[in-house]
């Protein structure tokens, strides 16, 4: 058998921000995390460990988490030195791959193919033996298909196959999935989405098979019914625990099946999900949160609690991403690409070092960065996060040319009329809201060009070599401009950037009923509270007068460009501060969320201030 030699030719380049944090990913965790078959990550699946190992943990994910990080960023970066180590790591996983398929860290009892003993139900639906198995498999499979993709290797690809086949045989031997994973089984039935990447990789039916009958099971868990409950309305913290990482990583499954089979009526159950997460379940940098009132910090909050203290697992942010991801490629609206520039620009880059090695496990609108251990699952996470960004900067559909996030960086891509389109953005964004994006078509073609119009944009310009575009601008939307595009091209984006404040009210509510029941008497204590956002950044501010978690203040009655201003930028900083001058005390400076306080562990960040009660 021959294979291609593996080149890398990086298709999107960003700069910027976002080319910031990706440099720093590439020399920091993908560099030195993994480097061969003996970094202790990879050293859990040799067979000496696997025989001894009983245990029930999960820290054999990050092999997959990193293999597929690690082949994007030899994609965009073409890293000879990680190409190197992708390739030894990944041939010396398939070296340990057992006959039938077999590629964990568990002991033969242990593994996925046993039964596992019945156990009466608890909070978290954990199994009887704590087991997470099919997780790491999952990530495994959708590792090595990207390892495939990046090296011209479809060794690696059927090595995923022969794995997706043992869980098949698993499932048909009477085993249930939803028994093999905790959360009542969310953290096994991932593995549909695992199988659709196999399915749409390799066309082969058997794989769809595969997640179908994942599906299924997950639908007739009493405590999951998946698919029954999304289509009853549920929000998102009634299904099965709400544990926001498990449950958003399958909803990217069911959108992968919603592509496959065209179903109509389960787009609009997931459409209805996501917008109840993103009007009810995030921070405002687009964190999925979690912790209020409940026994785990990874699950979302019921439905109308707030807290400004409330917890951001950086876990999380990967499947927020993907699951927008996979919205975006399924129906190309502007809401889906959105969303994940929000949360790349505050939540993802907040919880990163400058060094891409340390990552936050946990983020708190208000609270202090604590970074995380050398196990711990969200550094992996957090590095697959940002490798998924290059991709979903821009794209070509059919003949239509997108630019989906905005920031300094270029692309070259492969268009069915123009050729080779190269696209650049020369701009500040997100600190600046004026965008020049250059249009080089290799050959002058008819084509759309779709610019995202963010929906906070209210007022937005754009041009075409000079001359304004005689069309509907609509926040929210892409303007899609059609037009003969030439190698000369150039269009000009003006994004008005607002402060913005934003509210929300922490609600406690006391009730006494008199002996008899007749009577009911309720006391209500609300906590309103104020936050800030300047186009797509959310901003905190440091301990107030250097020693303070919280304060309250009082907001003034005049216009508020008269005690909320946008400060000029300083050397050496990256964008504005803004200066809040509350009644009664001195002002506050507000910098951008990711970077208030300071990026070393330790620092202090308060999003949301108390305001006095009405």
């Amino acid at each position: 058998m021959t294979t291609l030699a593996a080149t890398a030719s990086p298709s999107v380049v960003l700069g910027g921000l976002l080319g910031a944090a990706l440099d720093a990913n590439l020399r920091g965790r993908l560099s030195h995390f993994i480097t061969a078959p003996d970094s202790p990550a990879i050293a859990l699946f040799s067979p000496e460990h696997r025989a001894r190992n009983t245990e029930g943990d999960w820290y054999g994910e990050h092999a997959g988490k990193w293999l597929s990080a690690a082949a994007r960023a030899f994609v965009r970066s073409g890293d000879a030195t990680l190409c190197e180590h992708l390739r030894k790591v990944a041939d010396y996983l398939l070296s340990v791959q057992e006959a039938d398929g077999y590629l964990g860290t568990y002991a033969e009892e242990r593994r996925f193919t046993h039964p596992q003993p019945p156990k009466p139900p608890s909070w978290d639906g954990a199994p009887a033996l704590r087991t997470w198995d099919i997780w790491v498999h999952a990530y495994l499979i959708l590792g090595l298909v990207e390892t495939a993709r990046a090296l011209h290797d479809v060794r690696y690809t059927r090595a995923a196959g022969r794995i997706a086949d043992l869980c098949a045989q698993a499932l048909a031997s009477g085993i249930d999935i939803t028994t093999l994973g905790n959360h009542h089984g969310m953290s096994a039935t991932v593995l549909m989405d695992a199988a659709l990447e196999l399915h749409e990789e390799t066309g082969e039916p058997r794989f769809l098979a595969l997640a179908q009958r994942v599906l299924e099971q997950a639908n007739a868990h009493p405590a999951l019914r998946l698919l029954p409950a999304l289509e009853a309305g549920a929000d998102a913290a009634e299904i099965a625990t709400g544990k926001a990482y498990q449950l958003l990583w399958n909803l990217v499954a069911l959108v992968k099946l919603c592509r496959v089979t065209g179903n109509g009526d389960l787009r609009d159950t997931l459409e209805r999900i996501w917008q109840n997460i993103r009007d009810h379940h995030l921070t405002l940098g687009g964190g999925p949160w979690g912790g209020v009132a409940h026994r785990s910090r990874e699950v979302f909050n019921a439905r109308g609690s707030f807290s400004p203290n409330a917890y951001v697992e950086t876990c999380s942010l990967l499947s927020w991403i993907q699951f927008n991801r996979e919205l975006l490629r399924l129906t190309g609206e502007a809401r889906f690409a959105e969303e994940i520039e929000r949360t790349a620009y505050n939540d993802l880059i907040g919880a990163q070092a400058p060094d891409g090695e340390d990552w936050c496990y946990y983020s708190f609108p208000n609270g202090r960065r604590v970074h995380t251990t050398y196990w711990r699952c969200c550094k992996s996470s957090g590095a697959m996060a940002l490798e998924e960004l290059p991709a979903l900067a821009y794209a070509v559909k059919g003949e239509a040319v997108r630019v989906q996030l905005y920031g300094q960086g270029e692309a070259r891509l492969a268009h069915p009329r123009a050729g080779t389109v190269a696209l650049r953005q020369h701009t500040g964004y997100p600190f600046d809201g004026e965008v020049s994006l250059d249009v080089r078509p290799e050959h002058e073609a008819t084509f759309d060009l779709y610019l995202r119009i963010p929906s906070w944009a209210e007022g937005t310009a754009v041009s075409v070599n000079g001359e304004p575009v005689d069309a509907a601008i609509v926040p929210g939307r892409f303007l899609v401009l059609r037009r003969l595009w030439r190698s000369d091209d150039h269009v000009q984006l003006a994004f008005p950037l607002r402060p913005v404040l934003h509210r929300q009210v922490l609600r406690n509510v006391q009730e006494s009923r008199a002996p008899d029941g007749s009577e009911v008497h309720q006391q209500v204590l609300d906590l309103h509270y104020v936050g800030l956002t300047r186009g797509p950044l959310a901003y905190a501010t440091e301990l107030i007068d250097g020693f303070k978690t919280e304060e309250t203040i009082r907001l003034p009655d005049g216009p508020q460009d008269d005690w909320l201003q946008v400060l000029p930028v300083t050397d050496g900083e990256e964008g504005s501060a803004i200066s809040l001058q509350p009644a009664s005390r001195p002002p506050l400076l507000f910098w951008p969320y990711y970077r208030a306080g300071g990026r070393h562990d330790g620092a202090w960040r308060l999003t949301w201030l108390s305001l006095p009660p009405p």
